[in-house]
């Protein structure tokens, strides 16, 4: 059990059964006992510290854009590194973010600089934190394809910095989805360009996503990992599946890779038409569609 006062004292921004909706892009999710919009690496580590000494159990979230909350909820403490953590420095060729940083705008610092190398990764919508935490990509390119050092806390609550390739980057995985770490900043490389020819590029790859993607509805980005040799979206839409909906939850109409809420859609429905989608792709091609979008708290 959360001690309110004693969490309350630990950071200044605390609020107690948070609607995770409210923080999430699917704008699904049921309240968390405890949630705190951290200021620094200090507020972060007293949080930590206090839910290991208590039993506590603690989750840390960026900007909720990979993630379904199930209706009942989160017990314990969610901390987010959003708004507050989010400064950006330029030096040279080398970008510094906090984790807090949304994606676009380290884009639109590398544009600023005349930076090449973040163009494909500009239309990601999440935060560096959650980029480096899943390695995400986006057309051919991935972050770990720009990243030269992470800041993160570690299991024994101390600050710590290591390489990149210290971190087991790979297709949608990090070390740091073992658990027991919080990523608080990094170092990305970048190379000289073109302003032209990086803003020509980014505002490509957003038409792409945008004439491609439902990015006007609430969703938790791609719903399924792309599994070897085939791309997820077409195995559904060749299941029939394109449209398929359960309560508020569809499959979407523009992207068969994405479930979408339409209004009202609770992760009970998303769950539903999740399985529905891996039953249906299953029974149709053999292949086991797994989930890219991270299931969180009480269903």
């Amino acid at each position: 059990m959360t001690d309110r006062t004693k969490i309350s004292a630990l950071a200044k921004n605390v609020k107690f059964d948070e609607p995770m909706s409210a923080h999430t892009t699917f704008k699904i999710g049921g309240p968390a006992d405890v949630f705190v919009d951290a200021e620094n690496a200090d507020e972060i580590k007293s949080v930590m510290r206090y839910c290991g000494e208590n039993s506590v159990p603690l989750l840390i979230t960026g900007n909720g854009s990979n993630m379904l909350v199930g209706d009942r909820g989160i017990r314990g403490v969610v901390v987010s590194v959003g708004k507050k953590m989010s400064k950006i420095e330029v030096d040279g060729e080398r970008i510094t973010a906090e984790a807090g940083a949304l994606m676009s705008s380290v884009a639109a610092a590398a544009l600023k600089a005349e930076l090449s190398g973040f163009e494909t990764l500009s239309g990601i919508p999440g935060t560096v934190g959650g980029g480096i935490y899943m390695n995400a990509g986006a057309y051919g390119g991935e972050i770990k394809d720009v990243l030269e050092t992470v800041t993160y806390i570690d299991r024994d609550g101390s600050v710590k910095t290591a390489k990149a390739e210290e971190l087991d980057l790979s297709y949608r995985h990090s070390m740091f989805e073992e658990g027991g770490y919080v990523i608080l900043s990094c170092v990305l490389k970048l190379k000289p360009g073109n302003a032209d020819e990086i803003k020509a590029a980014m505002r490509d790859y957003s038409k792409r996503r945008s004439d491609k993607q439902p990015i006007s509805m609430p969703s938790a980005g791609s719903t399924f990992k792309r599994p070897e040799g085939y791309f997820a979206g077409k195995l559904i839409q060749d299941s029939g599946l394109m449209g398929k909906s359960v309560g508020g939850a569809q499959v979407s109409e523009k992207h068969a890779g994405f479930v979408v809420n339409t209004g009202g859609a609770t992760a009970a429905d998303v769950l539903e038409l999740i399985r529905l989608v891996q039953d249906t792709v299953e029974e149709k091609f053999g292949v086991r569609l797994e989930p890219e979008v991270r299931l969180i708290g009480e269903q």
